[in-house]
């Protein structure tokens, strides 16, 4: 099944989050997460007909998006990563 955003949104694809490893003795909660950057690479899958720049989209290309912006849901097997038009930085 492909996916087809619409209303300004772009399909994206994140990188995968690699496990941070210590290198210190500390111990630190299970729970613990360093602190992300506000900011990531994603890798562009399609976009919605009404996004303002789509015509300097192209699939597999890559934009800079707020990663705290992008939305994830399942469609059956699939994991399906979407962010609005306003949430793109820029274009690399």
């Amino acid at each position: 099944m492909k996916f087809r955003p619409v209303n300004r949104y772009v399909h994206v694809e994140m990188p995968e989050e690699q496990p941070h490893e210590l290198e210190s003795g500390i111990v630190l909660p299970d729970d613990f997460k360093p602190t992300e950057e506000q900011h990531t690479v994603a890798t562009i899958k399609g976009w919605a007909d009404d996004v303002k720049f789509k015509n300097l989209l192209w699939e597999g290309h890559e934009l800079i998006v707020d990663r705290s912006m992008v939305e994830e849901f399942s469609l059956g097997d699939q994991k399906v990563q979407v962010v609005l038009e306003n949430y793109v930085i820029g274009i690399l």
